[in-house]
């Protein structure tokens, strides 16, 4: 058996789930050698090492790795940010807002997502939200399926904490979120002076792709509302504000919410039934010191962002609705 059929079976596995352009490309690879004019190769920077790897019997998946961070680098350049506010909807370009009238560079400090310091070339985030009202809502979703669920009060705002959307530039890539992953871009919600107003982690999402006008959480989940019974400032309703801001991102709830990314918070199990008021409060200010594993996801929520009383509010709504599960 040759070196490029033994490789067959993997290959199929692994390209089930690809884009029927990337299958197109990769089987001119594996049956003769490609010729830059094919349209699916058509890049300068990659075409004569794809060339030179369909020479090597069995390199295959090789010069699908090249292919594929080709296709990227062009889905990068083509960007595109939905806003669906109504009236206001449209569809802005990388190039239409690197060119924005409002276009700054900003620097933040302490980047969330980064770690460290970054500069951006940013748009104000209020002057896209055009008919946007203080009371309205908005849920940013980025290109993993991540939804943050953003009160729109504060991206209005142009003093105290204010939000920016970063453009990443296709000339001029941000660098990766860590090794072997890719970039905050195209599209990234950051804050310049966010603890002004506290705010979130979950505020800054990521590879956005749409910012859409909806109605609130509490309107669209009735299964994560409190006890109507309780008065509006009982700290179990400050805490159910405050799962909104900081936790729906990733968790659902008795099966309710978007978030696909952590482990429903109340069913089976919610989590001051099995570990407790001050191990709950200790996983949540830094989860790596309960359970420490390379790929966690889960944020730490410093007293900065997260204050001891609202911690408190927090897990009061917690331990409210472990009493309060229904099955999805």
């Amino acid at each position: 058996m040759s070196g490029s059929e033994s490789v067959m079976v993997p290959i199929a596995q692994l390209t089930s789930a690809l884009p029927d352009s990337l299958l197109r490309a990769l089987a001119w690879i594996h049956e003769k050698p490609p010729t830059c004019d094919q349209p699916a190769i058509q890049h300068p920077c990659v075409c004569e090492r794809l060339l030179a790897v369909h020479d090597r019997e069995g390199h295959v998946l090789k010069a699908l790795i090249l292919l594929s961070a080709l296709l990227l680098s062009t889905t990068l350049s083509a960007a595109q940010l939905e806003l669906q506010l109504g009236e206001s909807s449209r569809i802005w370009q990388t190039e239409e807002l690197l060119t924005h009238p409002q276009l700054q560079a900003i620097t933040v400090k302490d980047d969330v997502s980064y770690k460290r310091d970054m500069t951006y070339r940013a748009v104000p985030l209020a002057a896209l939200l055009k008919g946007t009202k203080p009371q309205d809502h908005l849920q940013a979703v980025a290109l993993d399926g991540f939804a943050a669920e953003l009160p729109a009060a504060p991206l209005l705002n142009d003093k105290g904490a204010r939000a920016w959307l970063a453009i990443e530039d296709p000339a001029h890539p941000w660098p990766p979120l860590s090794p072997g992953k890719p970039s905050a871009g195209p599209f990234y919600i950051v804050w310049t002076d966010p603890q002004a107003d506290n705010i979130s982690p979950e505020q800054w999402p990521f590879e956005v792709a749409s910012i859409t006008r909806m109605a609130s959480v509490a309107e669209r989940f009735p299964a994560l509302l409190p006890d109507p019974a309780l008065k509006p400032d009982d700290p179990v309703n400050q805490g159910f504000a405050l799962f909104q801001r900081n936790c729906v991102a990733c968790h659902r709830l008795n099966g309710a919410g978007d978030a696909q990314l952590g482990p429903d918070l109340n069913i089976p199990y919610n989590p001051t039934e099995y570990l407790g008021m001050d191990f709950l409060k200790r996983y949540i200010r830094n989860p790596q010191d309960l359970r420490h594993w390379p790929q966690a996801k889960m944020p730490g929520f410093s007293e900065t962002v997260l204050p001891d009383a609202d911690l408190q509010r927090l897990m009061a709504y917690l331990q409210h609705m472990a009493g309060r599960k229904i099955e999805p």
